[in-house]
């Protein structure tokens, strides 16, 4: 999703905890899916009464005022006040400094080895964070808040938090907790989901990602280099893209790798063939750069082999931040396009910029990250405006995965322009708990928008909860615009209730 791009100012011997979405691996993340929970079959969920009535929704916008912010009783209709006040404190809480900082120390103390401590820190962070981040603990939860994004027009996108497997044992378990969120989706209500996310790293171990990264980088530098175990995939790399991760030719792929990495394309086979019986698209996370070209092998191969007839069903994931993703999305989708492969892609700014300029500083080369966040926005806008050029044209879909507000607004009137603000093949997403304010601008403004829902076990998702925390502060924080638009509705409605 759209992640901050500003490096963390304190704690800096714990970044390896407070990494954004889909990082470097953690003890906790390589925990084990626990067993799913629920009956799909059972009684139908039942919302809240609603402060006001759904209002109709403008199908025809105002061109200059596509996104509308003013209105906050049409922005917020649908969402309880208890909600409103919930997701107020909890974000207004996040943005204070040295609360982040003196949660960050705690969690990733010694004192959370007490086991009574713990219980009290995890039952504070389940009813606070937990709940106004992530979607629930297991598929029983997750139905209930799917079945509520559904009531308000939007669609879900489901991440079980499982992320960096240690081998092939803890591979197979996240294969099937993946496959078996699959299968929930025929339990859902019809069309409210748009996506199941999977991580590689959790069904393909990041040790064997970085050796075939390596390997593949080589290639390209040297293309009479051979990979017995390459399959057909889409170009990986541009002129532009950086190979110096990859210093000395690397040794093959000995037999146990092959067979390891042979198993992790059986795995991921078997993900696609559910996502194709179940007709729900399958949406692939990035990582750093160091595995990426790994990732991007596996996600191309698979949707070379499995996609449907009206478009594709595996999307990759293109971080805009990085200087070479304009040219890598634009050479992948055209050779896509020349193969009558359907391509589709979910655009975001970036997780690892931090991580990204250390390793490159200390192999002593250039940042393959752009020098500036204006850099960053307008790599965003220009390959988002490339996609929906191609969508136009009818080839391919996106998913613009952002929190921010010009973006938003200029991806919308772009499709509008375009004349695609109804394909199935373009859509808006935002993190759950996050972008409020746009996620329900876009949706008011008839536009297809996701919010991504995390899930799993509290302690199995607290790295995750501790990124948001991280991202989210700061008085100046992604969230500050939509603390303003939250407190603004409730001083609304307060006066409506007291008149």
């Amino acid at each position: 999703m759209a992640n901050k791009v500003v490096c963390p100012k304190l704690l800096k011997n714990l970044g390896f905890h407070v990494r954004r979405l889909n990082s470097a691996p953690s003890p906790l993340s390589a925990v084990p899916p626990l067993s799913f929970t629920g009956d799909f079959n059972a009684t139908t969920v039942t919302t809240p009464n609603l402060v006001d009535t759904v209002p109709q929704i403008n199908t025809v916008p105002d061109k200059n005022n596509i996104i509308n912010f003013d209105d906050v009783k049409e922005l917020f209709y649908g969402v309880p006040t208890s909600k409103l006040i919930r997701s107020t404190l909890t974000l207004q809480m996040a943005a204070i400094d040295p609360m982040v900082d003196m949660g960050m120390w705690v969690m990733n103390s010694k004192l959370m080895e007490m086991p009574i401590f713990r219980e009290v820190m995890l039952g504070f962070v389940k009813n606070t964070f937990y709940e106004h981040f992530c979607a629930g603990k297991d598929l029983t939860e997750v139905r209930r808040t799917v079945s509520k994004l559904s009531d308000g027009g939007l669609k879900a996108m489901l991440d079980y938090g499982v992320e960096h497997a240690t081998n092939n044992e803890s591979c197979e378990q996240s294969m099937k907790a993946f496959i078996q969120t699959i299968e929930s989706t025929k339990s859902l209500p019809q069309s409210s989901t748009s996506f199941v996310v999977v991580k590689i790293t959790a069904i393909c171990t990041p040790r064997l990602l970085k050796r075939m990264s390596d390997l593949l980088r080589w290639e390209h530098k040297d293309p009479s280099f051979n990979l017995p175990w390459k399959q057909k995939t889409l170009p990986l790399f541009a002129e532009s893209s950086p190979l110096y991760h990859t210093s000395k030719k690397p040794e093959p792929l000995t037999v146990e790798e092959e067979r390891d990495l042979q198993l992790a394309h059986e795995r991921l086979t078997k993900i696609c063939e559910k996502c194709l019986e179940h007709d729900v698209p399958l949406l692939i996370d990035a990582e750093d750069t160091t595995i990426q070209p790994g990732i991007d092998y596996m996600a191309y191969s698979a949707a070379i082999k499995y996609h449907k007839d009206d478009g594709p069903l595996i999307f990759g994931t293109i971080q805009a931040y990085l200087k070479d993703a304009k040219e890598r999305m634009a050479i992948a989708k055209k050779a896509a396009e020349k193969m009558g492969v359907p391509m589709g892609f979910k655009l975001v700014r970036g997780a690892y910029m931090c991580s990204e300029r250390e390793l490159a500083s200390r192999l002593g080369f250039q940042s393959p990250i752009h020098d500036s966040i204006e850099q960053t926005h307008a790599c965003f806008n220009s390959c988002a405006e490339f996609m929906i050029e191609e969508i136009a044209n009818g080839s391919g879909a996106v998913v613009l995965a952002t929190h921010n507000i010009e973006s938003g607004k200029l991806a919308a009137t772009k499709a509008i322009d375009m004349g695609i603000k109804d394909s199935q093949k373009l859509q808006f997403a935002q993190l759950y708990g996050m972008a409020e304010g746009l996620t329900f601008g876009l949706r008011n403004a008839g536009f297809q928008v996701s919010k991504y829902l995390p899930f799993g076990p509290v302690d199995q998702i607290m790295h995750y909860l501790m990124r948001r925390a991280e991202e989210n502060r700061g008085m100046l924080s992604t969230s500050a615009f939509d603390r303003q638009l939250m407190r603004k509705e409730l001083s609304r409605r307060l006066k409506v209730a007291t008149s």
